[in-house]
């Protein structure tokens, strides 16, 4: 079977595909650049979510672009808007043409004889499509599109009304005049919530346990006020380190000072109850051990404060009929329920990899800088942050793949593999620092940290700037020949 050779091969065209793919465009335009992309649209996470309210849980100034800013005031921005975003990202940098739609990548084989990979292919219609690389790139986020996490509920089958999962929003799903129950209390849940309590006769949202939330404007007021006097760039820019120093001093003192910053986060959503009770919204954790939710302008407050919506702290013990019950013995009807139980991790899209002939498992490999993969040449993958945006690990790995691919260039090198040192690696996993419940539930199948140096996560925004972006490519841990 004939098979199309590329200098660099992207697996994914969402938001680290694209990313990748117009780092390549700016930094090296020389080279011959594919992208793979399963569904038959590019935006990724953007494309696949359809479910009411659906939005960043991040600012869009960090969210966005290094190299082509977020030009709106909107802070947490809607689901369309982003998928719009990506799309236009990508017809400004001549990217669009490079995607190879509807293939969903099965597997890819190194040969060290070749130095090159073999990317193994499949269309919707069960055709099989090759390609050949110099240099592979895995941009397919950390969780499977196929199947989202639904926790085995005694009864659920026999539940008489409509069971859906946010991840495959029923486009027909009419919840007007509804009573909805929304399991979970995550970033998904808390913005479906406000979003289907407009329609609905009422939503609860059904907790195991309290997450911290915070309430941020959905307009830049700051940036509203500067663009008067300044131009339009200057002001995005701002913007952008402003909001990545904020995401840092946060998370910094949520670790320096975990009750100092938990007295301030519950204070505020005292503000936003007024006389109501706050234990639904006091969690038992200390900050940041989660990833912080965030909605605009208090929107579920405002839900909950016109009685179209509740929260229930407690946990499901089956389902009867049309009522969920629950573990204290209270029951509640429900003609809708959503499972916003969250999802299954997945390294590579599910994809297999194998180094002359000798599989390898992601789960079982240490990371290197957080980009490549130790004993595995050519391959990169880009993994965003747990404490900050995802988008600004991703386009730093982005930028780091260029220098390492103009480096092999000036050395006349045909390939770069990471080497750990033995007994280096850890248990714990690249999200380590994030205990939630989907990581607890898929973390084996993750890239391995190690002890210290480059085969440790940092998480930190300013190290790993310096390390990507400004540390020699030439390391006594990357071998480059």
């Amino acid at each position: 079977m004939h098979a199309d050779h590329y200098d660099v091969l992207i697996i994914g065209a969402g938001l680290s595909g694209i990313g990748m793919a117009c780092r390549l465009a700016l930094a090296c335009p020389n080279k011959r650049v594919g992208i793979v992309e399963r569904r038959k649209a590019m935006g990724g996470t953007w494309d696949l979510f359809r479910y009411p309210g659906v939005r960043s849980d991040s600012d869009m100034f960090t969210f966005g672009f290094g190299f082509r800013p977020w030009n709106e005031l909107k802070v947490l921005a809607d689901g369309p808007s982003i998928r719009e975003y990506v799309v236009d990202t990508a017809r400004a940098f001549d990217v669009e043409d490079k995607i190879m739609f509807g293939l969903r990548t099965l597997g890819a084989s190194w040969s060290s004889a070749e130095r090159r990979w073999t990317v193994h292919a499949r269309h919707d219609d069960g055709s099989d499509r090759v390609f050949t690389c110099a240099f592979l790139v895995g941009a397919t986020g950390y969780y499977d599109y196929d199947q989202g996490h639904v926790p085995d509920f005694p009864g659920r089958a026999n539940f008489a009304g409509h069971f859906v999962h946010p991840q495959h929003w029923p486009a027909d799903l009419d919840w007007r005049d509804k009573r909805v129950v929304v399991i979970g209390s995550g970033a998904t849940a808390i913005t479906l919530v406000p979003a289907l309590a407009n329609e609905a006769a009422h939503v609860t949202m059904l907790q195991r346990s309290p997450g911290y939330i915070f309430s941020v404007p959905s307009r830049d007021a700051i940036s509203a006020v500067l663009l008067r006097l300044l131009p339009a760039n200057v002001v995005y820019s701002l913007a952008r380190r402003r909001n990545i120093l904020l995401q840092r001093v946060l998370y910094k003192a949520a670790k320096r000072w975990p009750s100092r910053v938990r007295s301030i986060l519950l204070g505020a959503v005292r503000r936003q109850l007024g006389n109501a009770p706050i234990d639904a919204f006091t969690p038992s954790y200390a900050p940041w051990t989660q990833r912080l939710c965030v909605v605009p302008d208090g929107d579920l407050f405002k839900a909950m404060a016109a009685g179209r919506a509740s929260v229930v702290t407690d946990e499901v013990a089956g389902f009867d009929g049309a009522a969920i019950r629950l573990a204290s013995g209270r029951t509640l009807d429900a003609d809708i329920v959503v499972s916003a139980t969250g999802f299954n991790l997945q390294a590579l899209g599910g994809m297999r990899i194998d180094v002359d002939g000798v599989p390898r498992d992601p789960g079982k490999t240490l990371t290197y800088k957080g980009v490549l993969l130790d004993g595995i040449p050519n391959l990169a993958v880009l993994f965003g942050y747990i404490n900050a945006s995802w988008t600004l690990k991703v386009d730093l790995a982005a930028q780091y793949v260029c220098r390492l691919l103009r480096h092999m260039d000036e050395r006349g090198a045909a390939t770069a593999t990471p080497r750990a040192p033995e007994h280096e690696a850890l248990e714990a996993c690249i999200l380590d620092e994030l205990r939630a419940g989907y990581v607890a539930r898929g973390e084996a199948s993750m890239p391995r940290q190690g002890r210290r140096g480059p085969w440790r996560v940092s998480h930190r925004y300013e190290w790993d700037r310096r390390t990507l972006l400004h540390d020699a490519i030439e390391d006594p841990a990357l071998s480059v020949t």
